[in-house]
Formats: structure tokens, C-alpha cells, sequence
């Protein structure tokens, strides 16, 4: 669980990311997860976007993807979901 100044910090540091995935109308599936999770072994934070045309929450879509790729929700604004997983072999970030 990470703190709120935690928090504040990996927000600032995800502020110049570009979102690398895309949630789509077909929403969260196993693929997905899948490249999520590789994804975020070798980058520890990232940003994924959640299109217009899907209806669904994005608070609980941010939920879904963290719960399922063991992450840590560290915040949703607008349509961008920024996880944090801190990584075993990569490890580049460190929280304060």
C-alpha cells in the first residue's frame, strides 16, 4: 500500500509519460493483463488510456487492471490510469 506522498511522488514522475495501452469497448481481458504485466516489470509506472467508447467506469477499470496485475493503483484522472509495480530485476524508482 502506498502512502499519499508516495503517491505524490510517482504522480510527478508519471506527468511526462505517454500512455502505452489502450482499453478499449472490449474492455479488460487476459491479453491485456498479460502485456500489462511484462510491460510493467521493465518500466515500474505506466500510464494506460481507457477510449471514449467504452462505458464502463474508469475508476473500477483502474481497480480491475491493479487487482489484476498485483499493481498499485496510483491514480485515475480523466481517461488515464497510472499503475505502479515495483519491479524485481529493473528496479529504477525509489519512493521516498
Amino acid at each position: 500500500m502506498l502512502t499519499g506522498k508516495q503517491k505524490r511522488y510517482l504522480r510527478s514522475l508519471a506527468h511526462n509519460l505517454t500512455p502505452i495501452f489502450q482499453v478499449g469497448k472490449g474492455g479488460v481481458n487476459d491479453h491485456l493483463i498479460r502485456h500489462i504485466n511484462e510491460a510493467i516489470e521493465n518500466r515500474e509506472l505506466m500510464k494506460i488510456s481507457v477510449l471514449s467508447n467504452n462505458l464502463d467506469d474508469r475508476k473500477e477499470i483502474g481497480a480491475e487492471i491493479a487487482t489484476a496485475s498485483k499493481s498499485e493503483l496510483v491514480q485515475v484522472i480523466g481517461n488515464v490510469i497510472v499503475l505502479y509495480k515495483e519491479s524485481e530485476d529493473n528496479k529504477t524508482i525509489e519512493l521516498p
